[in-house]
């Protein structure tokens, strides 16, 4: 329990959560810009969520020595998954269960005050539609590759979430 309490505590784990979460928008920005598939609405606000838990990995590197930081950074962590997890699920069943009645719209609705696809398309402006599946690894698509990361992402919250706020003195451990 102390190695999970002290690698809790520590600045590689906010390095390992910051470095995953930045492979996976890497990876979103190589799928659209080299392989030329093209992100809809969905993949954007997956795209935010995924933002989300690179700037809580970030907040947690800064501050890994305060609990009151860690709490915070994991509370958009676990925010920021929860939303992407609860995006991932709606993607795949607009592609597992086509509608008509059930489709995504053309542009993202961010707030007036943070219209993100206006201020960085490159990244935020969707150009896909959402019940197109482009690619597939293993007969799994994106979406459901997806679950499976945000899925991770949660269930690594819960298991460092306690162990992440304890104290590390030694008279709790008796």
């Amino acid at each position: 329990m102390n190695a999970l309490i002290n690698f809790a505590q520590s600045r590689t784990a906010w390095l390992t959560l910051t470095a995953t979460a930045l492979a996976l928008e890497l990876a979103a920005l190589f799928f659209q810009y080299v392989m030329k598939l093209d992100p809809c609405v969905m993949c954007i606000y997956q795209r935010l969520a995924i933002f989300g838990i690179l700037f809580a990995g970030m907040l947690g590197i800064v501050g890994y020595q305060s609990r009151i930081v860690r709490f915070v950074a994991m509370g958009l962590w676990g925010t920021s998954a929860a939303y992407g997890l609860k995006l991932a699920l709606e993607l795949v069943d607009m592609q597992t269960n086509p509608s008509p009645f059930a489709t995504c719209s053309f542009l993202p609705e961010f707030p007036s005050w943070m219209p993100l696809h206006e201020w960085i398309p490159s990244i935020f402006m969707p150009t896909g539609m959402c019940t197109d599946i482009p690619w597939q690894m293993m007969g799994v698509t994106m979406g459901q590759w997806m679950i499976v990361a945000f899925s991770v992402y949660l269930l690594a919250l819960v298991l460092f979430f306690i162990p992440a706020l304890l104290s590390k003195t030694k008279s709790q451990f008796r």
